[in-house]
């Protein structure tokens, strides 16, 4: 089922994620909040960024778990807790927010 952002089509499956990872700019990340009825802030797109970056450097998305680990590190303790990402993300911190960020399902999500 594609979306449609700025006149292109791009192609995402069943879920909503994307197809081809090269697709994904901050406008298709943009179209799909919109869809969840979700206006990113920076508090966003600091996890959104630092998803891509650890996708890139380890080429998996984490699971929440490691997510809410890494993010800890990286951002400290007050972002790298589950409630503030459930805020920020509330259909699931890794699952929603690989899905802005253009990178496959986490593993382990459902």
């Amino acid at each position: 089922m594609p979306i449609e952002v700025n006149g292109k089509s791009f192609e995402t499956d069943e879920e909503g994620y994307l197809v081809n990872r090269s697709d994904w700019n901050e406008d298709v990340a943009k179209a799909m909040a919109k869809a969840d009825n979700c206006d990113l802030s920076d508090n966003h797109w600091e996890v959104i960024n630092f998803l891509r970056e650890y996708y890139d450097e380890y080429q998996i998305a984490p699971a929440v778990r490691v997510l809410t680990k890494a993010i800890g590190k990286k951002l400290g303790a007050d972002k790298g807790n589950s409630k503030y990402l459930y805020e920020l993300f509330p259909y699931g911190p890794a699952k929603q927010a690989c899905k802005y960020a253009g990178l496959p399902k986490p593993t382990g999500c459902v």
